[in-house]
């Protein structure tokens, strides 16, 4: 830990070391600046090491460090929820790890919470299984250890494909990344008095200058390429390597990463229910990523993956081993409530090609339509709006204004029209399957089980049009799944028939 802190906390400063060593010419305070941030950081390294201490009981996970400011941190053993293991570079070369233990959605992301820092492997991995593990009467002996190291071997669920790597573009990531790179060099080349805004400006003038079809295409294909490599880089520096396993201590676990590699392992007693998230490009390229959905975890930071975009088939197929294992092995079919409060008919986007994909996972489960009502609500808020301010700018700017904005109406109501497509929901005999969303559609299979309550609510518009949104509310993932706009009497029927008598007594009442 003497070594490793420090390390990782320098390799995060060499971009300023270089600007103190490269832009100081000459200047002996920049000299001196750098070598007085090295030897803070040296010291803060030392202190935390020499004020550490933790420890391990049937109950609780104890911590105490500071010297000045001294902090004791505790956490039930049964509050943990995830044990997160990251190897930064700097604990790669000396075969360590940091051990974060997750505990639910108090979590907050850059925070440290209860971190053990700078643990060989070896330990990480015993303090992993030890951690999720439920806590007995008395502590774990020497025979219990050697018994779970010896354990049944863990099972893949789903591992690395380098075909993946065809949907990073569809992520957008790579122009996040374009674009940090881009300020990080014009701030670094402005500091050195590189001039690289006028050649620049001169290929924009060049670009400028030829026929509009072809400065379309050379822009086109430069943010095409830019995006292309970069998001392929953030594709690889974050999933690869990318492991799905199932552990003999009954944990679902996660690896990953190229420099920093992480690991984290969610208890199955906590599953709840799997998410699919399809962003509208990743949607058109027929790839998905896939979420879980755990008791006390929502959806703060990361620990949450369980598969990065990847084919859509495969996060069915993901789906359907997790939530398999977490039901029992009980097939899911759809249910007779569900037909009752389905609405029309299923979805044709989502209309299984044979009985046997439908039963694979729930996330197959054929979902309803709902009322043509919905349909007419997404409409008017996707074509209104620009009517009105085309309207506005007829009348108060040049005409060609209103008339971009006119333009802009079909793709409007195309993307309305989706978003009513993406609507639907369903009942299987252990998950509640809801989906909305356009830009961002999402699928949740819920377990019936962990709903703990039920949110009827209805705006103006929606009380107008007949249409209620059902939230079922649970102690994990987001704490609510919505299922928007469907007729009164087919949410009631449906949130009475996911969860019976629940909210019979205050329908009984209504009546």
């Amino acid at each position: 830990m003497l070594v490793v802190r420090p390390l990782n906390e320098l390799l995060g400063l060499v971009p300023v070391f270089i600007g103190l060593l490269v832009l100081g010419k000459g200047e002996t305070w920049r000299i001196l600046a750098g070598v007085a941030v090295i030897v803070a950081v040296v010291l803060f390294g030392l202190l935390r090491w020499v004020t550490t201490r933790y420890r391990i009981t049937t109950e609780q996970v104890e911590m105490h460090t500071g010297l000045l400011v001294r902090k004791r941190l505790a956490v039930p053993r049964d509050r943990i929820r995830t044990v997160d293991l990251t190897a930064k570079l700097g604990h790669r070369l000396f075969g360590l790890s940091a051990i974060r233990v997750g505990t639910g959605q108090r979590d907050q992301p850059g925070e440290d919470g209860l971190t053990l820092d700078a643990v060989s492997s070896a330990e990480a991995e015993r303090l992993r299984v030890l951690l999720l593990t439920t806590a007995k009467a008395e502590a774990p002996t020497a025979a219990a250890e050697a018994a779970v190291e010896e354990a049944r071997p863990s099972v893949v669920l789903s591992e690395w494909d380098n075909g993946w790597l065809r949907y990073a573009p569809l992520t957008l990531s790579g122009l996040v990344a374009a674009g940090a790179l881009f300020g990080f060099v014009m701030n670094f080349a402005r500091e050195l008095d590189i001039e690289v805004l006028e050649p620049m400006s001169e290929a924009a003038h060049w670009v400028a200058e030829q026929p509009l079809g072809l400065t379309i295409a050379v822009i086109g294909a430069v943010v095409l390429l830019v995006a292309t490599l970069g998001s392929a880089l953030v594709y690889v520096v974050q999933f690869w390597g990318y492991r799905l396993t199932r552990e003999p201590d009954d944990t679902v676990r996660v690896r990953r990463g190229l420099l920093t590699t992480r690991s984290v392992s969610v208890a199955e007693q906590r599953l709840r229910g799997v998410e699919l998230v399809e962003p509208l490009l990743l949607r058109a390229g027929r790839g998905a990523h896939a979420k879980t959905v755990t008791t006390g975890l929502g959806r703060k930071g990361e620990s949450n993956l369980l598969l990065p975009p990847a084919p859509v088939a495969e996060a069915h197929r993901v789906s359907a081993e997790v939530l398999r294992q977490t039901s029992g092995g009980v097939t899911d079919q759809p249910t007779t409530g569900d037909q009752a409060a389905g609405g029309d008919q299923p979805t044709g986007g989502d209309q299984a090609t044979g009985g046997d994909r439908a039963a694979e996972s729930p996330t197959r489960t054929p979902l309803r339509r709902h009322p043509m009502a919905a349909l007419r609500r997404r409409m008017v808020r996707a074509v209104v709006p620009l009517l009105v301010v085309a309207a506005v700018l007829a009348w108060f700017a040049p005409s060609w204004t209103w008339q971009v904005v006119l333009a802009l109406v079909p793709f409007s109501a195309a993307l309305g029209y989706d978003r009513y497509r993406s609507l639907g929901h369903a009942l299987t005999d252990r998950h509640l399957l809801a989906r909305a969303g356009s830009a961002v559609r999402e699928t949740v299979a819920l377990q019936r089980t962990g709903i703990i309550g039920w949110r009827v609510s209805r705006s103006f518009f929606q009380r107008r049009a007949g249409l209620v949104t059902i939230t079922a509310t649970t102690a994990a993932g987001d704490g609510a799944y919505h299922v928007v706009d469907v007729a009164e009497a087919d949410g009631l029927a449906l949130a009475d028939a996911a969860v019976p008598d629940l909210l019979r007594p205050f329908l009984e009442l209504a009546d």
